[in-house]
């Protein structure tokens, strides 16, 4: 019997062969495994994306940030505001009603004067000698009409001979006059009283007639002069208290009336006249500028909001809401209008909080992220200073 023997270098080529079949074996089933675990994957995504009605989910809208402020009841007015130049109603041009040399000046640029009270003096020499021959002659015909009264008495001379003596010395009588007044206007002498504005002559200046020599203002009461739409006409109403500020003097305010309204329309600005006074004094000067506010309605607890908070547009006035998060746009009905504040007459309650700033960016029901909430001592703090402001103005 044969017997045959394996040789040592066959056996360990056997076991390599054996080693790398089961690695490539391990390496080939890993592969799908991977495969695998990646379309599990792209499943649960897909799943995410998709509702449970298998529907693609809506993406998560950003909330606006927004800043509110709270309905409360304040005082409030409605008022008219306008600007305007004071004028001094009652003013004079002081003229010269004769002609001369200057000699004197007795007042100057800002002297408060008395009507009547003489501001400079002409050369008076030529007038007066007018005045003496005028007086002259009247005195020589006063003594022929009273010697032709005693002839005509004796019938020594005719009646109409002493009737041409009177007619002649009332003629005289009246150059004397004449005499007389032209020697008074060298005299100036003030039509009003009032302050001098302005003096345009000197000493020594030939003066003629009619010249103008002083402005003389009384500013011891100006006026003011709006020109007001006509949608207010029903509003402007005489002795209705007005408020001023004027630019020269600010953070005073000076008090006035109203004092005279125009019953006509200016057809072509669609405006009519409304003339303020105030009393002179206090600084107030005429040619000065203002700001003035007719006050015309006064309301003590109304509901109200900031201005900026108002939407206009589309036909009406709204304003945003916050609501449960969420912005809603509501119709409001505005009263008065004044300054920062507008009145609420309907469409919101007191304590809601309207968007005041973040609105432009804003659509109805959009969610918002509001950045000043207060909290809710600070928002009854507010409330409670509201009804103790409103309590104030009503008494």
């Amino acid at each position: 019997m044969t017997t045959s023997r394996t040789s040592p270098m066959l056996r360990t080529t056997a076991v390599l062969a054996l080693a790398i079949s089961l690695a490539l074996a391990g390496c080939g089933g890993a592969e799908p495994a991977a495969e695998g675990d990646a379309d599990a994957a792209k499943a649960e995504e897909t799943a995410q994306a998709e509702g449970k009605d298998g529907k693609p989910a809506e993406k998560k809208s950003e909330a606006v940030p927004v800043e509110v402020a709270a309905v409360a009841r304040r005082a409030i007015s409605a008022s008219y505001s306008g600007t305007a130049n004071l004028e001094a109603p009652s003013e004079a041009q002081v003229v010269a009603k004769t002609s001369g040399v200057l000699l004197q000046l007795l007042a100057e640029e800002g002297d408060q004067v008395k009507a009547g009270q003489v501001l400079a003096r002409i050369d008076p020499d030529r007038p007066r000698l007018e005045m003496e021959r005028a007086r002259a002659t009247m005195r020589k015909l006063e003594n022929n009409y009273r010697r032709s009264q005693e002839l005509l008495a004796s019938k020594l001379v005719s009646a109409e001979a002493s009737d041409q003596i009177r007619y002649d010395l009332e003629a005289a009588r009246a150059a004397y006059e004449m005499a007389a007044l032209e020697l008074s206007y060298t005299n100036i002498v003030a039509p009003i009283d009032g302050v001098i504005a302005s003096r345009s002559v000197k000493p020594g200046n030939l003066i003629q007639l009619n010249s103008s020599l002083f402005r003389i203002v009384d500013d011891s009461r100006l006026e003011a002069v709006l020109n007001v739409p006509e949608r207010d006409l029903a509003t402007m109403q005489e002795g209705l208290a007005v408020r001023m500020t004027a630019d020269a003097m600010p953070g005073k305010v000076f008090e006035g009336v109203i004092d005279r309204v125009s019953p006509v329309v200016d057809g072509g600005s669609g405006t009519f006249r409304v003339v303020t006074a105030f009393p002179g004094g206090e600084g107030l000067r005429p040619g000065m500028f203002g700001r003035i506010e007719v006050v015309y309605d006064q309301r003590a607890d109304a509901l109200t909001v900031p201005r900026i908070a108002l939407l206009e547009g589309e036909g009406e006035t709204a304003v945003y809401v916050v609501r449960e998060g969420k912005a809603v746009r509501t119709p409001v009905e505005t009263g008065h209008l004044s300054g920062e504040l507008a009145e609420i007459r309907k469409g919101l309650s007191e304590g809601e909080q309207v968007v005041t700033a973040g609105k432009i960016t804003l659509r109805d029901g959009a969610a918002v992220d509001v950045l000043n909430a207060p909290t809710a001592d600070a928002a009854g703090a507010e409330v409670d200073v509201a009804h103790v402001a409103a309590a104030e103005a009503g008494r």
